[in-house]
């Protein structure tokens, strides 16, 4: 198995990807993004996961993350099963929901297809972790992560999308805790 996308030093952090299964635009709803935001606060404070910078897309999610706890590995892997079974509860309750039918018919065929889940699967398999090895690495990543909804056409400064540490860099106030890295100096 490679090595090349793993946790492999807990002293260090990472950047992380991670999307739900054939890209669906689950997202678009903010209900389900404080979903994501609620599982993050109690793995920061019960799980030792700190989180310095993240953007919630439409389809997928960046972060930039350490931790002080648990391993990395063990968070990102409980982290999404309770978000995937809270969603899945959200999707299925959501009275709004017009593509419910289809979200979930995608959702649990995504599942059946894979043999590390019983029939459900809602974020694909993998985090693609990079270890941010230096602060010209971990700023350019942290720029990517901020600028993800300027580039989608989203909003036109980074600092304007509320789902995005963005904020917090600017000074503003942001959704969740995060630990704010020393900009790079040109």
């Amino acid at each position: 198995m490679s090595t090349k996308y793993k946790f492999n030093d807990q002293d260090k952090l990472y950047f992380i990807s991670f999307s739900v299964v054939n890209w669906i635009d689950l997202f678009i709803r903010n209900e389900y993004k404080e979903i994501i935001l609620d599982s993050w606060k109690y793995c920061q404070a019960k799980k030792g996961l700190e989180i310095y910078g993240w953007c919630i897309m439409s389809s997928h999610i960046h972060m930039i993350i350490g931790t002080h706890g648990d391993k990395l590995e063990d968070i990102m892997r409980d982290m999404k099963k309770h978000t995937s079974a809270e969603l899945k509860k959200a999707i299925k309750a959501h009275p709004g929901e017009s593509r419910k039918e289809w979200m979930l018919w995608m959702m649990e065929r995504a599942g059946k297809k894979n043999s590390q889940n019983q029939d459900f699967q809602l974020w694909q398999q993998d985090n693609h972790p990079i270890e941010l090895w230096d602060n010209k690495i971990l700023n350019q990543k942290l720029d990517y992560i901020h600028n993800n909804p300027v580039v989608a056409g989203i909003v036109e400064k980074a600092e304007d999308y509320l789902f995005s540490s963005a904020r917090d860099y600017c000074g503003q106030p942001g959704l969740i805790d995060i630990i704010l890295v020393e900009p790079m100096l040109l």
